[in-house]
């Protein structure tokens, strides 16, 4: 009878010594759900056995693969890149010839002397390798945008591996947002001033529409209907002939030079303007873009913060379990 007495009070030992070591985790659990109350709703993933890891046969094929590449294209940058690179062409192409033509109209009509325009003539000529520059720069330029806007569609959408940014990646994505904006204000007054041009050509072209018009054939007036190139500051007031009347400013207008050099003006001011709008473009996408990376900065840290206290949780179980392993 003694043995079975004493039996059941050390089992009764045993039981309270149990309660005792499960109230202690429970205390601990609940103090540290306490101190971080969004623990509470973490759940815990089961780690994967050998069994239920993906086979080399459950590898995603090539149509996944390529789902996937399309996935992290940058569509708007892509757009925005090719416009960039249609508009710099137009006007550096276009301008140039353009540029190569109104020099040989003003030589061969306006001031058949070349002292009168030789500040011209090396204007222009500085313009066109002005244009080389602007073309060289825009396609390197373009292409680091394209660049960044791979990388940050690649990192917001977790495409390559886990997320990580820094510092650093979001101030350069700032100073292409501050460049961006300068570029934009620059190529705006690139737009005003290759539409003036555009308005010299028009109004030598609109005079011989009025002389090539039934009302002024036959007339004695019409040669008294003139064009001075003087009056835009092109070339000095010296300059011989000058001034341009009647049928002598008709053959200029039928030349080939002058055609070709006003539509090419009409076009590299349409390149300029098309520039303008991708690097607007541009602007709208980099922004967006670090808005992005800086909200994935934020919600990174949490997702650390967060695995961190998931750890220290795992550990204090697996510290209440060995505490009530050792006292059973």
């Amino acid at each position: 009878m003694k043995p079975a007495m004493e039996t059941a009070a050390e089992e009764n030992t045993e039981q309270s010594q149990e309660r005792k070591v499960n109230s202690r985790a429970e205390m601990e659990i609940g103090r540290y759900h306490w101190m971080y109350p969004g623990s509470k709703n973490h759940q815990y993933r089961p780690v994967p056995t050998l069994g239920d890891r993906a086979g080399p046969l459950s590898s995603p094929g090539c149509f996944e693969c390529c789902i996937k590449c399309l996935g992290g294209v940058p569509y708007a940058s892509l757009v925005a890149t090719i416009l960039c690179f249609s508009g710099v062409a137009l006007f550096c192409g276009c301008g140039h010839v353009a540029l190569a033509g109104t020099v040989a109209i003003l030589e061969q009509h306006f001031s058949t002397n070349t002292s009168d325009h030789a500040l011209l003539s090396e204007v222009i000529q500085l313009m066109q390798y002005v244009i080389y520059g602007i073309a060289s720069f825009f396609f390197l330029y373009g292409i680091i945008l394209l660049a960044e806007g791979f990388y940050t569609t690649s990192a917001v959408k977790e495409l390559h591996g886990e997320f990580k940014t820094t510092a650093c990646g979001r101030c350069i994505s700032g100073m292409f947002v501050f460049l961006t904006y300068v570029l934009g204000v620059a190529w705006l007054g690139v737009f005003g001033f290759s539409a003036v041009p555009v308005f010299m050509f028009y109004n030598i072209w609109s005079t011989c529409e009025v002389i090539k018009s039934p009302q002024s054939n036959g007339t004695s007036g019409v040669e008294q209907i003139c064009v001075d190139v003087r009056q835009y500051g092109i070339i000095p007031w010296n300059a011989f002939p000058g001034k341009i009347c009647g049928s002598a400013l008709e053959n200029i207008c039928n030349t080939n030079e002058f055609y070709m050099s006003y539509h090419l003006f009409i076009v590299a001011c349409a390149g300029a303007g098309a520039t303008v709008i991708a690097l607007i473009h541009f602007l709208m996408i980099l922004s967006s873009n670090w808005a992005y990376l800086k909200d994935a900065s934020k919600m990174q840290a949490y997702q650390d913060i967060k695995a961190k206290e998931e750890q220290e949780l795992q550990d204090i179980q697996s510290r209440s379990k060995e505490q009530l392993n050792s006292y059973t």
